[in-house]
């Protein structure tokens, strides 16, 4: 992402950034909840973080996960096929986006659906493909090159994986849709010199947001997992998060704390951060949260390895992946 991408506000004060940010908090000490739904008395399913970290290890296996590459195309058969063995019903919204540089991209959105009958659905979204420059690394002769996106993408998209696994087994009562949105990470690079265009991030979720995969597609909310996975992050309160879904921001804060995750989702705001959220509320209309990493002491606000090649496993927490997986499966499965 570029400094255009992403804008974290701290007070009165707006800088004029774009970022991508994933949040690892130090894992709190529950493994399992039984909360059971008043309606069903369906119990919340326990994540698995060593599931969630396989699948986010097998994304990046696959290699940067750019538009337009054979590692693109193989990652995103193994994607649809793994969300179809565990029971959903799956569309790949395939579509030709154009990018800052006006390359076309050739995009698919991959759409998971759970009791696509229902009307009364649930949302939950991230970004699948990887950033095609490093243009944060410090390694001036790499920043063309496409990183790996570990934490940048595989981590949200992991962690929906195993949230879907278990719906697959446990089943909910309500639809469920998880989308895993391409061509997020394709905006202008921050080490070129070049004029600023708008709306050169979140192609997918754009395209998405104006055709969706059903005729006037609703959901009573959307969660969007960005950088979810790096080890002692924070997840603070994102801006427009709190103006889309104020009520949801704080029932998806309260619910980490319960669960004992409340040291990693901080009651405070970090900021506001463009990203497949800010289309879907902008398109459809759907209040979403983005739950998301803050790092105050980073000067990316997200991370050193952010945008760079150091955007690898080495990144990823099972801790983080399980305080983010677990306080997502109590939010949705505790809805009536």
């Amino acid at each position: 992402m570029t400094n255009q991408f992403k804008i974290w506000a701290g007070g009165a004060l707006v800088t004029s950034l774009l970022f991508f940010a994933c949040g690892s908090p130090k894992g709190g000490n529950s493994t399992s909840t039984s909360t059971t739904n008043e309606v069903n008395r369906v119990a919340t399913p326990s994540f698995n973080a060593d599931s969630a970290y396989a699948y986010v290890d097998r994304q990046v296996a696959f290699g940067p996960r750019v538009p337009n590459t054979p590692e693109h195309k193989a990652c995103a058969e193994y994607l649809a096929s793994e969300m179809k063995r565990f029971g959903a019903d799956v569309i790949v919204q395939e579509a030709e986006v154009k990018a800052f540089d006006n390359t076309v991209l050739e995009a698919k959105n991959i759409i998971a659906q759970f009791n696509p009958e229902m009307n009364n659905r649930l949302l939950l979204f991230a970004h699948w493909d990887s950033r095609p420059f490093a243009d944060h690394d410090k390694d001036v002769s790499k920043r063309d090159l496409p990183i790996d996106g570990a934490n940048d993408g595989a981590s949200g998209v992991g962690v929906l994986m195993e949230i879907a696994r278990q719906i697959g087994k446990k089943g909910h009562h309500l639809g469920i849709d998880i989308i895993f949105f391409d061509a997020e990470d394709y905006g202008q690079p921050d080490h070129r010199d070049l004029a600023h265009k708008e709306d050169t991030w979140c192609l997918g979720s754009q395209y998405w947001g104006k055709f969706p995969h059903k005729e006037d597609y609703y959901a009573r909310y959307g969660i969007l997992l960005d950088m979810v996975g790096a080890k002692d992050a924070f997840f603070y309160q994102e801006g427009f998060s709190l103006q889309y879904a104020p009520d949801l921001v704080k029932q998806i804060w309260n619910t980490a704390a319960d669960l004992g995750y409340g040291n990693h989702f901080v009651f405070d705001k970090g900021g506001y951060i463009t990203d497949d959220h800010i289309y879907v509320n902008k398109y459809r209309r759907i209040p979403c949260v983005d739950i998301i990493q803050f790092n105050p002491s980073s000067n990316s606000s997200f991370g050193d390895y952010w945008h760079t090649h150091n955007d690898d496993m080495s990144n990823v927490d099972k801790n983080t992946l399980k305080a983010v997986g677990q306080t997502v499966l109590e939010v949705i499965y505790r809805e009536k």
